[in-house]
């Protein structure tokens, strides 16, 4: 691609993934611009047209396609059980691809994508956007900086609390719709987890359904053994009526304990937009987390959250500039850790994988 020109972008859906997120930050990225929006329905159509001036809107991914010659790039942000399917149509269309997570269902359909994009020197990127959380960006430099001497536990968790399920596709117990916290929020804390401390060797899990009327996991628990003596303690659950610590990451000489979520998503959900916010990703210091041990402590600056940096990453890998900001073989990582964690609650014993 023209290093100087404006990729024009093809967002298929246009539901929660699709207009909280990827379409406002793809809006505000400097070498991106969003051309066509895919949603069959009307009242999304209005409100991709209304939020997002001079876009265009299509009922199909085929009348997307169709046009593939107008298009540099295609995000998939459509439900699970589509992805595999569109992401293969728009690599084999010659268009590089973004596809939410899950990329897919299973790792070998991961790698199969990836090998397709490979083979037609295509990009291919997953959107896990929560490496740019700001607890996770502290966390990151915290371990960087060696601020927290060895670290021997990393606990992870992503808990709400949903009494009564929402319904749709996301809490469908259907295997097809790649449903349930497993592989919603699981994909991110795993991704987290395998991010800091690089691939794991066993993994063990607990995954329930406590909601009555529920019909996927909401309440699941993965401990990972990472290669290099690291172990990860993740929780992902919709049943949590008082959420533990975000982060809580225990070293030799410190410890990092943080409560609350990145407040990024709650503002691109309320309509605030990057760039038209001076204090874009910024929290307060109520809610800085706390470095140190039970003889001296001290609360510390969360870093900023950044979600603009992944698609200014897309930006630079489609100019050739960078390398993708997350790759096709880190998601398959991701999937197949999520695979043996649902083995291992279904067999109630620790799966041992292959570092490869």
């Amino acid at each position: 691609m023209n290093e100087h020109r404006t990729a024009r972008v093809g967002l298929i859906g246009y539901g929660l993934a699709g207009s909280a997120f990827h379409a406002p930050l793809i809006a505000t990225t400097d070498g991106l611009t969003l051309d066509t929006v895919v949603t069959a329905n009307p009242d999304r159509q209005r409100q991709a047209r209304e939020e997002h001036a001079g876009v265009h809107t299509v009922a199909t991914a085929d009348e997307l396609f169709a046009r593939a010659d107008a298009l540099d790039l295609v995000v998939v942000a459509s439900p699970n059980r589509t992805h595999v399917a569109l992401a293969t149509q728009a690599l084999e269309a010659g268009l590089p691809v973004v596809v939410d997570k899950p990329i897919a269902g299973t790792a070998a359909e991961a790698e199969e994508l990836t090998a397709l994009a490979d083979a037609r020197g295509l990009l291919l990127s997953v959107f896990q956007n929560r490496r740019w959380d700001n607890d996770f960006r502290t966390v990151r430099q915290l371990i960087t900086e060696g601020a927290l001497g060895e670290v021997q536990r990393f606990e992870s968790r992503f808990e709400r609390w949903r009494p009564r399920p929402k319904g749709g596709w996301r809490e469908s117990g259907d295997p097809a719709e790649i449903g349930g916290l497993l592989y919603d929020l699981g994909s991110h804390v795993v991704d987290q987890a395998l991010t800091l401390f690089g691939p794991a060797t066993t993994v063990y899990a607990e995954s329930d359904i406590r909601r009555p009327g529920a019909a996927a996991d909401d309440d699941t628990f993965i401990a990972l053994t990472h290669a290099g003596g690291v172990r990860s303690h993740l929780w992902v659950s919709a049943t949590a009526a008082q959420p533990g610590p975000r982060f809580r990451v225990l070293g030799s000489a410190a410890a990092y304990v943080k409560y609350g979520l990145d407040p990024q998503e709650a503002a691109l959900r309320a309509g605030a937009r990057p760039g038209a916010d001076a204090d874009w990703g910024v929290e307060p210091e109520s809610a800085w987390g706390t470095l140190g041990s039970l003889d001296e402590s001290r609360p510390l600056r969360t870093l900023n959250g950044d979600y603009p940096a992944y698609y200014a990453g897309i930006a630079a890998a489609l100019r050739g500039a960078a390398a993708p900001p997350v790759t096709g073989g880190e998601a398959a990582a991701v999937l197949r850790v999520l695979e043996a964690a649902r083995r291992a609650a279904a067999e109630r014993r620790t799966i041992p994988l292959t570092t490869g």
